[in-house]
C-alpha cells in the first residue's frame, strides 16, 4: 500500500552518492554563433532542480546552475550566421557530398559518447529522470544518430542512378529546404531533439537550436564537439524566454523549417507569427490523450502491467503515454484492484536509487496543477481510489488512480502529463470508439483483449482514427525505424528514421531530353565530378 510521502525521501547534500553528485553548479555562459563559442554576460536564468534538499523552512529545490537570458538582439545574430551558411542553397554545408556530411555527423557522434556520464548525471538532476531511464535515453541518441547514417545511405544509393522516361534523362535526389529552428520537449531533452536536429542536420540544413526550458544545462558538455564537427553557422545554439528570443526569428520570415516538439497551442503561436506560411515547412511532434481499452477478456495481469509502465513511466511525462483507461464493466472491479496493488508497488525515491519509477517532478508548481485535475474530478463525481494516491512532498506526488472519469471532468479530454491515472467503465464498445473519434489528439491506443475476430474489428475503424494501434502493449514510440506520427492537434509530419530524412529535404531533379548532345554532357558531368548532385558515386 501507498503510504505518504516522508520528507526524508530528499537528502541532504552531503548524503548523494558521491558518483551521481555535480561537482559544481553549472553556470553556463556559452553560446555557439557562426562557428564560435562566444561568451554571455548579461543576465542568467537559475536552474533548479527537481530534487530538494533539507532547509531551515522544509525542503528547497537545489540551484544546480544558470544559463543565458538572451534578447532579440542574439537571435537577430544567429539568424544571419545560420543564413550565411545557408547562402540561398550555395553554402559549403548545403552542396557538400552526402558521404563528408555524414562523416562530420560521425565525428560529432565520437565526441558526444565520451560525455556520456556527465550528460546522464545531468539528466538526472535537470528533470529527475531514474539512472536506468538516463542512460537509455543517451545510448538510444547514439544508436539514432548511428541508424540515421545508415539510412541515408541507403537512400543516397537508391539515388545515384539516372531514369529515362518517355525520352527523358532525369535524376532524382532529396536536397536540403534552408534554415531550421529546432526546439525539442523537455521529458526526452536530448533523443526527441535529436531526432529533428540530426536529420536536419545531415540532410545538410543549418540550424538554429534552442534547448527546452528543462533540461538545458545537459547540452552545455557538447557545445564544443557542435563547433569543431561543423563549419561555421550549420549549427547555432540561442537561449532565454521563447517569447523574447523565438518570435523574431519567427517574425523574420527567414526560418524555412519549425522542428517543434511540444504543445499545439505554442506550435499555432509559432506558425502564426510566421509572415510567409506557404514558407514555412513544420515537422511538429505535439500533444496526444492515448487510451486503453480493456476488453473483457483481457488478460487483466498483463493489461495492468502494460498499463501502469504506458501511464507512469518517467511520471507519465510522455507524449505516448496511456491518459485514458477504458475498461469493461464486467471486468473493471478486478481491473481496479490490481491496478492499485500494481502502483503501491511502485517505488518512489530520488533518480539514482536502485529500482526506483517514481521520482521527482521538474515543471515548477507541477504537483498543484495536477491536483486542481484531482479537485475537479472529484467535484463531478470521481475520487482517488488507491490509498494516499496523489500525496505530495516536495517535487514528489504518488500517483493517483481515478475513477469513474466522466464527460465533463478536464481530465476526460486533457492531456494531464503527470502521475494521474483516469480510468471510465464501458458496457458497449461504442463508448470508447465515439471517445476516440471525439478527441482532438489522435496519436495511439493501446488494445488488450484475446479474441482475434474482435480485435479485427477494432483494428479497421481505429487505424483511420489514430497513427499506431498496440494490440496488448502499451503505446510507445519505438522501434525508431517505425513511423511515429499522429493525427489532428497530435503531429505534423513523420518521424521515424528514415521518413526524417525525408521531412526535411525535398526531392529535386535534373532532367535533359535524350539526345546524344544531352548524354555526352551528362557524362562528362559525372566522369569529372563536376557537380556534386549530379553523380553515380555510391556510398557503401
Amino acid at each position: 500500500m501507498n503510504e505518504p510521502i516522508p520528507a526524508s525521501i530528499f537528502p541532504d547534500p552531503e548524503a548523494v552518492p558521491e558518483a551521481w553528485r555535480l561537482a559544481v553548479p553549472v553556470d553556463q555562459r556559452s553560446w555557439l554563433c557562426g562557428g564560435e563559442l562566444r561568451t554571455w554576460n548579461g543576465l542568467t536564468q537559475p536552474v533548479l532542480s527537481p530534487i530538494c534538499h533539507p532547509g531551515p523552512s522544509g525542503v528547497e529545490r537545489a540551484v544546480i546552475g544558470s544559463y543565458p537570458l538572451m534578447s532579440a538582439a542574439e537571435s537577430l545574430q544567429v539568424l544571419e550566421a545560420a543564413s550565411r551558411a545557408w547562402d540561398q542553397g550555395r553554402g559549403l554545408w548545403p552542396t557538400m557530398p552526402v558521404e563528408e556530411r555524414i562523416h562530420h555527423v560521425a565525428a560529432f557522434s565520437a565526441r558526444m559518447q565520451e560525455q556520456r556520464g556527465e550528460i546522464v548525471k545531468r539528466l538526472m538532476w535537470e528533470i529527475g529522470k531514474n539512472q536506468v531511464d538516463a542512460e537509455k535515453e543517451f545510448d538510444r541518441t547514439i544508436e539514432y544518430i548511428r541508424d540515421t547514417i545508415s539510412a541515408l545511405k541507403e537512400l543516397d544509393r537508391l539515388s545515384s542512378r539516372f531514369v529515362i522516361e518517355e525520352g527523358v534523362i532525369g535524376q532524382i535526389r532529396r536536397s536540403p529546404l534552408g534554415v531550421v529552428l529546432c526546439m525539442g520537449p523537455f521529458n526526452y531533452p536530448l533523443n526527441e531533439t535529436f531526432t529533428t536536429l540530426i536529420p536536419a542536420l545531415i540532410m545538410g540544413n543549418p540550424v538554429i537550436f534552442k534547448p527546452p526550458k528543462l533540461g538545458v544545462l545537459l547540452f552545455e558538455p557538447l557545445l564544443a564537439a557542435f563547433r569543431d564537427c561543423f563549419p561555421p553557422g550549420v549549427i547555432n545554439t540561442i537561449y532565454g524566454d521563447g517569447a523574447t528570443i523565438i518570435t523574431p526569428l519567427m517574425e523574420s520570415g527567414r526560418i524555412d523549417v519549425l522542428a517543434f516538439i511540444g504543445t499545439s497551442r505554442v506550435a499555432d503561436i509559432l506558425r502564426r507569427a510566421h509572415p510567409k506560411p506557404h514558407r514555412l515547412r513544420c515537422v511538429l511532434g505535439l500533444d496526444a490523450k492515448n487510451p486503453a481499452i480493456i476488453l473483457k477478456d483481457a488478460d487483466l495481469d498483463l493489461a495492468v502491467k502494460e498499463c501502469v509502465l504506458g501511464a507512469l513511466s518517467f511520471n507519465g511525462q510522455r507524449c505516448t503515454a496511456l491518459k485514458m483507461i477504458w475498461v469493461h464493466a464486467e471486468v473493471c472491479d478486478l481491473f481496479l484492484e490490481k491496478l492499485s496493488a500494481a502502483v503501491a508497488a511502485l517505488k518512489c525515491g530520488m533518480p539514482w536509487e536502485p529500482g526506483v519509477q517514481i521520482t521527482p517532478l521538474p515543471e515548477e508548481g507541477k504537483t498543484g496543477r495536477l491536483h486542481e485535475y484531482i479537485r475537479d474530478a472529484e467535484e463531478r463525481g470521481a475520487r482517488v481510489i488507491n490509498p494516499d494516491g496523489g500525496s505530495v512532498q516536495g517535487t514528489c506526488m504518488t500517483p493517483a488512480i481515478l475513477y469513474p472519469v466522466s464527460t465533463g471532468m478536464r481530465l476526460y479530454t486533457e492531456e494531464q502529463f503527470g502521475p494521474l491515472i483516469p480510468v471510465a467503465s464501458f458496457s458497449e464498445i461504442g463508448e470508447p470508439l465515439h471517445y476516440i473519434s471525439e478527441s482532438n489528439y489522435g496519436q495511439q491506443v493501446s488494445l488488450f483483449g484475446n479474441d482475434a475476430k474482435v480485435l479485427a474489428g477494432l483494428i479497421d475503424p481505429l487505424v483511420n482514427q489514430l497513427c499506431r494501434v498496440n494490440l496488448n502493449s502499451q503505446c510507445q514510440r519505438g522501434p525508431d525505424s517505425f513511423p511515429f506520427t499522429g493525427r489532428k492537434d497530435s503531429a505534423e509530419g513523420t518521424l521515424s528514421v528514415s521518413d526524417a530524412l525525408r521531412v526535411f529535404t525535398i526531392r529535386a531533379l535534373v532532367a535533359a531530353k535524350e539526345n546524344s548532345a544531352n548524354q555526352g554532357i551528362i557524362r562528362e558531368i559525372v566522369t569529372e565530378r563536376t557537380s556534386r548532385f549530379l553523380s553515380t558515386d555510391f556510398i557503401f
